[in-house]
């Protein structure tokens, strides 16, 4: 599953979502990937890859949920 396929999923559950690049102060891009809903409900990753965030989003959101599975569908 790549980002665009997490991305419409987060969309359809209900998430707007985004992610945006820097630097570090060690030179290496690190990639941030954040979710959040009108519930007040948001997470945000950090990885260095921008899919890596996109997978760590994906997975905070889902373990967050317990058995609310149908806030990130699979």
């Amino acid at each position: 599953m790549g980002r665009p396929i997490i991305a419409d999923t987060l969309s359809k559950a209900g998430w707007s979502w985004g992610w945006v690049s820097a630097i570090d102060s060690g030179g290496q891009t690190i990639w941030i990937a954040d979710a959040h809903r009108d519930d007040g409900q948001g997470f945000v990753a950090r990885a260095d890859e921008k899919l890596t965030a996109f997978f760590e989003l994906e997975a905070a959101i889902r373990a967050s949920n317990g058995h609310d599975r149908a806030a990130v569908p699979v």
